[in-house]
């Protein structure tokens, strides 16, 4: 499961990565695909939909962002996008400073999600149902790595 890796002349747990698929809460023939690594010092999480009906398509890069806690509670966490793609930045921007202040370590986020193909084109509730739904599972996941790392003693 978690094995101890030397990273940089330091030693980090590294758990296994976790991979998930949810059906989009408001159109069920989309699938949104998640690919969660837990680690000590930070997260990392990748992004993407897939319609069922469709035939098999590549899909673009998207977007990648940094985001680590603000020192200041009442500040929001600072993010820089690592390579940007206009119609993924926001929500990859607006997850990874979720994870990040949620978390309290540094996020990092790939996001190459569509809801175009959602039943009302990928309006903003559609997206806003989609990235509650995905902070909701990642946070349960981060727990039960957390809860796992406790328990073994790590």
């Amino acid at each position: 499961m978690a094995e101890d890796q030397s990273v940089g002349g330091s030693s980090e747990l590294i758990s296994a990565p976790t991979q998930l698929s949810l059906p989009l809460p408001y159109a069920p023939s989309i699938r949104i695909h998640l690919h969660l690594t837990v680690q000590r010092t930070n997260t990392v999480l990748f992004l993407t939909t897939s319609e069922t009906d469709a035939a098999p398509t590549s899909c673009p890069l998207g977007s990648f962002v940094y985001a680590i806690p603000n020192r200041n509670p009442s500040s929001p966490p600072l993010t820089t996008p690592l390579y940007s793609q206009t119609r993924t930045l926001d929500l990859a921007t607006r997850m990874a400073s979720t994870i990040a202040r949620k978390t309290g370590k540094p996020a990092y986020v790939g996001n190459s999600m569509s809801f175009a193909g959602a039943g009302r084109g990928g309006d903003a509730d559609e997206e806003i149902a989609g990235f509650k739904r995905i902070v909701d599972v990642v946070m349960a996941e981060i727990e039960k790595s957390d809860a796992a790392k406790m328990v073994n003693g790590t």
